[in-house]
């Protein structure tokens, strides 16, 4: 093991000491904003520290620490908007942000639909959502643990190289305040460890990885289980096979399957739909799934990915269905976005908070045995999605399945349908949920997509 000297158990034990001084800052940014003219403010401010730590064949390549810490303020003049942004705190720093952001204001034009959330939107009490588990962690034990997992991945014959493991915590504090009075916080940690290795031989090569990612470092997979599963992942797709091109079902994995769940959300969010640039335009009420899905948000989930008391409006957020029974309940809106609607505010500035698919799971064995013959992706490339017709053609790669059971690995394809379509093709979910993101779902089922062989 390289022996480097080791400072970041000083270092990252410190951010929970600065939630009182980001809440201070805030306040103090906010009072130099109606000091100098403003009629209405909002600060959000936050800090961040880490270590990451990444081993490659067997040697230590980067250690790598980051501190950061920056604000951006908001200001209104009436119904005019301007704001500014920096990592510098001191007086003369904000005095000069806040300066910046009235006279940005001073020149924009008027929008009746600026301004702060309403005062009463705000939370009153900020529960505690147990997201924050520091992870004391030096450099060298850091090493040790991504060396572990480099070594399980390199022991299978098949794999001729790597492109790393690496072992990661990181640190956050989050502070938003506005004029109504509101400052709230919170403490945050994500611990990774990851691993990517490269199987094969000349150019018959493939590459894949794995990763675990928490908020407590106790809850991570194990270092050799990560390096294991990175390992079986990249030989499973050596000597791919050809297929005909048709129309077949497709079962997407569930590590990608929370990207076609994030396409559904981002055609039903407030930007698209008030530009008029979604396919889901004047869809409240329009089914989009089949009847026994639902779409739930639990932002106040103990522990969550993606948990939070507040959104970017400082808005409270609450348990709620963005589709129920298949049909669209609601929009994803914040402050600006619901007043362009002519709605209120769901409490979504800034995107979804711990979105689950309900509906009736089965294990994913069952779901391949349902599809009979047709294509597991577990790879997608490019980004050929258009939210504003719901056309959707992405590379992808993963394995051909026949008789319900995977045949061969396939690559270089293309897989093409619209996304209205997919949605409400959906024929079957899995219960090999992947808990590592803020979107919760298993494998989808899809009965048919275009598949063009390459």
């Amino acid at each position: 093991m390289t022996e480097v000297t080791d400072v970041s158990r000083g270092i990252l034990t410190s951010v929970a000491e600065s939630e009182a001084k980001l809440k201070s800052l805030v306040a103090s940014i906010l009072e130099e904003a109606v000091r100098a003219g403003a009629d209405a403010a909002e600060v959000s401010a936050s800090e961040d520290c880490g270590l990451g730590v990444t081993v490659r064949m067997g040697e230590l390549e980067t250690v790598e620490f980051n501190r950061d810490q920056g604000f951006g303020i908001t200001v209104y003049l009436g119904t005019r908007k301007g704001s500014a942004s920096t990592s510098d705190s001191s007086p003369d720093a904000v005095r000069d942000a806040v300066r910046a952001a009235l006279n940005i204001a001073r020149f924009t034009q008027e929008d009746p639909c600026h301004g702060l959330a309403a005062a009463e939107l705000m939370p009153e009490v900020l529960p505690d959502l147990d997201l924050y588990h520091p992870w004391d962690v030096s450099v060298a034990d850091a090493e040790r643990l991504a060396l572990a997992c480099e070594d399980v991945a390199r022991d299978d014959a098949r794999v001729v190289n790597s492109d790393g493991a690496s072992v990661s915590t990181q640190q956050s504090c989050r502070a938003y305040g506005n004029t109504h009075g509101f400052i709230g916080s919170y403490l945050s940690t994500r611990h990774a460890t990851s691993c990517a290795v490269i199987a094969g031989e000349q150019d018959r090569m493939q590459r894949d990885h794995w990763y675990t990612v928490a908020r407590r470092a106790d809850a991570l997979e194990a270092p050799e289980a990560v390096g294991r599963k990175a390992a079986e992942r990249t030989v499973a797709r050596l000597e791919p096979g050809k297929i005909a091109t048709g129309r077949y079902p497709v079962l997407f994995d569930a590590p990608i399957a929370s990207g076609l769940i994030g396409h559904l959300i981002s055609a039903l969010s407030g930007a698209a739909l008030y530009r008029r640039a979604s396919f889901l335009t004047d869809s409240l009420e329009r089914a989009v799934l089949p009847d026994c899905y639902s779409l739930v948000e639990y932002p106040l989930r103990t522990g969550g990915h993606g948990s939070a008391a507040f959104d970017a409006d400082g808005v409270a957020t609450r348990e709620q269905a963005f589709v129920d029974g298949g049909r669209v309940a609601r929009y994803v809106l914040g402050t600006y976005s619901a007043r362009r609607l002519g709605l209120e505010t769901t409490g979504n500035a800034g995107g979804v908070h711990n979105l689950d698919l309900e509906g009736p799971h089965r294990p994913r064995q069952k779901l391949l045995a349902q599809m009979g013959t047709g294509l597991l992706v577990t790879e997608l490339m490019g980004q050929g999605i258009n939210l504003v017709t719901g056309d959707y053609s992405r590379g992808a790669a993963g394995f051909w399945v026949e008789n319900g059971e995977m045949a061969y690995p396939v690559q270089e394809l293309t897989i093409a349908s619209n996304l209205a379509r997919m949605y409400l093709g959906i024929v079957g979910s899995g219960d090999d949920l992947d808990r590592r993101g803020n979107l919760l779902t298993g494998s989808i089922l899809i009965d048919e997509m275009t598949i063009a062989a390459g």
